[in-house]
């Protein structure tokens, strides 16, 4: 079926052998692959099935050509999700992945789609708020591997490897472009509610940017702060997702 090969190119799932009751969709950060969220499912309650995103360009589609507008990507992973949207579902994004996840809602809600139970944003600025950040994707290498170095969300071994850096770089750059190419279009605040996750030390996104995140929801809005920085996820992955289950529980039937 069109489908399933579809679903095993762009998914990696949790596959829960017992009925879930809710699709937890994971939007990986620039550079990320769905491998960022492969002990999730094991720490999550069995009714959440774990599916999370596997864009072009990295892990098993490392052939494949990335995306480097965010509107083009939005209408194809919006096509490729439809037929999952048959039962409740929520949406969690983490830096380019939250702003991902926030357009894709944006973009079901114009295709009159269900709407997510709940939108998770995780290290990422409201998007309605200038962008203050140095602009990565048009650095010269040595720069951008410095940068990549100071964020913390990059394993040493691929930045100090010649070899996985050609395979890599050709990739966060589509992606820091996806981001920072993005232009915020104003709309209706979402009907879905928002919760907003952020590290307290993260140099991106200072917690007022995070709280910014209120105007995009004209219902529930929370949002839970950890020590850390931008890769706050990596190390508080317990706390995190405490909070997610707390958030998702009053969604969930």
């Amino acid at each position: 079926m069109m489908h399933d090969s579809l679903r095993s190119k762009w998914f990696v799932s949790s596959d829960r052998d017992l009925p879930t009751k809710l699709r937890l969709f994971c939007l990986p950060f620039a550079g990320g692959n769905a491998l960022a969220y492969r002990t999730w499912s094991a720490q999550l309650p069995s009714t959440i099935e774990v599916c999370s995103i596997q864009l072009p360009g990295r892990g098993s589609r490392l052939r494949e050509t990335a995306f480097t507008d965010l509107s083009d990507l939005v209408t194809v992973l919006m096509q490729v999700l439809k037929p999952d949207l048959n039962r409740p579902f929520a949406i969690f994004g983490h830096s380019l992945g939250a702003i991902i996840g926030f357009e894709l809602t944006r973009c079901l809600r114009r295709a009159g789609l269900p709407q997510p139970r709940l939108l998770a944003i995780s290290g990422h600025a409201a998007p309605q708020l200038p962008d203050k950040n140095i602009q990565l994707h048009q650095l010269p290498n040595r720069q951008l591997i410095e940068m990549l170095r100071h964020y913390g969300g990059t394993p040493e071994e691929v930045l100090a490897s010649q070899e996985l850096l050609e395979l890599f770089l050709p990739v966060i750059r589509a992606d820091f472009t996806v981001l920072e190419t993005y232009q915020y279009q104003p709309e209706p605040p979402l009907d879905c509610p928002i919760s907003v996750f952020g590290g307290l030390e993260d140099p991106r996104v200072p917690v007022p940017t995070l709280k910014a995140w209120r105007e995009q929801t004209r219902t529930n809005f929370e949002v839970h702060l950890f020590s850390g920085g931008h890769f706050f996820l990596q190390h508080q992955q317990l706390a995190l997702l405490t909070a997610l289950v707390s958030d998702l529980t009053s969604y969930i039937e």
